[in-house]
């Protein structure tokens, strides 16, 4: 079986026709959360159920931004468990841009964590939602500049990754 393979130069893989991206997640919170990404992260919600489906559950789908690529909770029906490196990284154009969000969920009562060096080193801000998961907010946009430790000079003569 041929394996298809993508870099910059030949752009997605030809045969693998994708129109739209939608990652999921449950949720414990569901309530506070949609909350969260709706009211205080600024997400627009491009869907979310009045009801329980027919799997007994509700959803709520955020786009990021429109619905090429969408975020999608998912109201648990049991206990889940939570792992903080279950992140959504939303890539800023600057500092200014990520400095906003930022603020208006600082201004709703939450207080940046602990967040993982890497994006200590790239000046990012990281918030916990209602669940315990990672919402991280990056200063660049990735995959069309570096991120900002690569663009320091490196004292010891070392790349940055």
């Amino acid at each position: 079986m041929k394996r298809s393979r993508m870099n910059e130069q030949d752009g997605w893989p030809e045969g693998l026709a994708v129109g739209a991206t939608r990652i999921g997640r449950r949720c414990n919170s569901y309530d506070e959360c949609v909350a969260f990404y709706r009211d205080v992260v600024g997400l627009p919600l491009v869907y979310r159920s009045s009801e329980k489906g027919p799997d007994g559950f509700r959803v709520a789908i955020f786009g990021l931004p429109g619905t090429a690529a969408t975020f999608e909770l998912v109201e648990a029906l049991e206990p889940v468990p939570v792992d903080r490196h279950e992140e959504l990284v939303l890539y800023f154009a600057g500092g200014p841009a990520r400095d906003v969000v930022a603020g208006r969920i600082a201004d709703a009562g939450y207080e940046p964590v602990r967040q993982y060096r890497y994006w200590e080193l790239n000046e990012a801000v990281t918030f916990a939602d209602p669940d315990g998961r990672e919402l991280v907010l990056a200063p660049w946009v990735f995959g069309e500049e570096p991120p900002p430790m690569r663009k320091r000079p490196d004292p010891s003569g070392t790349a940055g990754d």
